[in-house]
């Protein structure tokens, strides 16, 4: 996966924040985390470029950066964290005003017909059966019309964490699509199995706000 590009533009929104965090989140005194920022940085660049490329249209490669991104600070820490303390420098590290925007861009196009058939093409790209580091996907409307659900039956997100010797930590980046839908405000996020979890599917369900 080349690094010019959307995995470039990650780093240069979210670098900031992510540094920053190290000291709010995880008490890191600003010559620590800087240097712990500079070395995320190279092995950033080392694990987006030793994943393959993804499939026009597939639109889960920003999901693969952010994993990629979060992985090369843990990776660079000097104490291990736990995951309750990678859950909360995640969540705050990806809070920037930008994501905050994004989010409620997106909330406001939830469930219209552009969202619905994105979703569908999604779930009939089945990237995951040529890409270990995508997505494969069911479109699960609900049959009251509150909402729907995508069903996942392989996750980029498990598959680089567990190579990356990090898969325990998957949860923290999970946890971050209730933080994103309350961000948006448009929806209520609802969940029941995570693969991470041991479940048989992660199930991403999203329902309409009365």
């Amino acid at each position: 996966m080349k690094i010019i590009g959307m995995p470039a533009g990650m780093w240069l929104l979210f670098a900031g924040s992510f540094r920053k965090q190290l000291s709010e989140t995880l008490g890191f005194d600003a010559v620590r985390a800087k240097e712990v920022t500079a070395k995320a940085k190279r092995e950033y660049k080392r694990i987006i470029r030793s994943l393959p490329e993804f499939e026009k249209g597939d639109r889960f490669r920003m999901n693969i950066a952010s994993c990629a991104m979060l992985s090369a600070f843990l990776l660079e820490l000097p104490v291990k964290p736990s995951v309750d303390q990678v859950t909360d420098y995640y969540r705050e590290a990806m809070s920037t005003g930008a994501m905050k925007a994004f989010c409620r861009l997106s909330a406001r196009r939830k469930f219209s017909p552009r969202d619905i058939e994105g979703m569908k093409a999604a779930a009939a790209l089945r990237a995951a059966d040529r890409n270990p580091f995508s997505w494969n996907m069911t479109f699960r409307p609900y049959p009251d019309g509150s909402g729907y659900e995508a069903r996942f039956a392989k996750c980029g997100i498990c598959a680089l964490m567990k190579q990356l010797g990090l898969f325990e930590y998957v949860p923290a980046m999970c946890r971050l699509d209730y933080t994103m839908s309350e961000l948006g405000g448009g929806s209520e996020f609802v969940r029941k199995y995570t693969l991470a979890s041991g479940g048989p599917y992660c199930d991403c369900g999203y329902r309409r706000k009365r």
